[in-house]
């Protein structure tokens, strides 16, 4: 009897253990949670978080942000995180971080592109273009390094105790950054002075990263362009030679048809947004390096 009366003890001990160790509520503790806009900011922080914390977008893949507007889930996760790192000059930011103040005074916000060196005048915002900061930071390898230099800096503010462990990350993930600007930039060395066409002025830092041309010849909002604004883009497009068609297939397929009836140029689709951003730089560089050169032999003519 007394040996079953040890057994049974050692069980209730064992069960009671991992209750305790799982949060005292019967199921798994929730990990913390760390809150950022847009995937490609999930992406470049889990590569410094790694399993330490929760990384959770507002902006999930595949949603606009010309449209969004922050669900009641979305507002209880940044009650519930550790911090907030923005990207930064994104349209719905601006409209939405008032709220997210007033709804969370303690929550501690950072602006992740801080340091960035600005392109203006690529989007408009009430008639005034030319004020406007370009918000597509994170299409820069180089930008993306300072980005992530701002993330390591909140994560050592916002949870000091994995200091050590995000800091090795953060090197890491330098150093792979620095690896890939320099594969890139050989890359697309022999395409300096070279154009290419987007409907959306999505990756305007990429081109000044590597000496490129983008030429843009739909509205900065999605929005579309009026007839002499589009005749005057796809004049530019021919003049410089551009060959390679960048658009968002969610957004502007229906247009990017239309024009390219006009350009003959290849189509190739991106998603500035996606969680996989390594992959989809490399694929736009790519796209880049593999046009037709024809083109840019007719262009030196003009």
């Amino acid at each position: 009897m007394k040996s079953h009366n040890y057994i049974f003890s050692l069980i209730i001990a064992i069960i009671t253990a991992a209750w305790i160790a799982t949060g005292c509520a019967g199921g798994p503790a929730e990990q913390r949670i760390v809150t950022v806009s847009i995937e490609p900011q999930r992406y470049l922080l889990e590569r410094i978080t790694g399993d330490r914390v929760q990384v959770r977008s507002l902006l999930t893949e595949g949603a606009n942000p010309e449209t969004y507007d922050p669900s009641v889930t979305h507002m209880f996760n940044l009650g519930n995180s550790l911090g907030y790192l923005r990207i930064g000059n994104i349209g719905f930011e601006a409209a939405i971080i008032d709220k997210i103040s007033e709804a969370n005074p303690d929550l501690p916000i950072f602006d992740t592109s801080e340091g960035v060196i600005p392109i203006l005048g690529t989007h408009s915002h009430g008639g005034h273009s030319h004020t406007v900061v370009d918000p597509h930071t994170w299409s820069s390898v180089k930008n993306a390094k300072i980005i992530a230099r701002n993330m390591l800096a909140a994560m050592e503010k916002i949870d000091p105790s994995n200091k050590a462990y995000y800091r090795r990350n953060y090197d890491n993930f330098a150093a792979r950054l620095d690896s890939i600007d320099n594969a890139i930039t050989a890359r697309l060395a022999p395409h300096k002075g070279d154009s290419f066409i987007v409907w959306h002025p999505s990756l305007s830092y990429f081109a000044r990263d590597y000496g490129l041309n983008q030429v843009v010849v739909g509205g900065s909002e999605h929005k579309e362009s009026s007839i002499a604004d589009l005749k005057e883009s796809i004049d530019t497009a021919r003049k410089r030679g551009a060959s390679i068609f960048f658009f968002q297939k969610d957004f502007d397929s229906r247009q990017v048809s239309a024009i390219n009836s006009e350009l003959d140029a290849h189509e190739v689709t991106i998603n500035p947004m996606t969680y996989n951003w390594e992959n989809e730089l490399l694929k736009i560089a790519d796209a880049i390096a593999e046009a037709p050169t024809v083109r840019h032999e007719v262009s030196a003519a003009h």
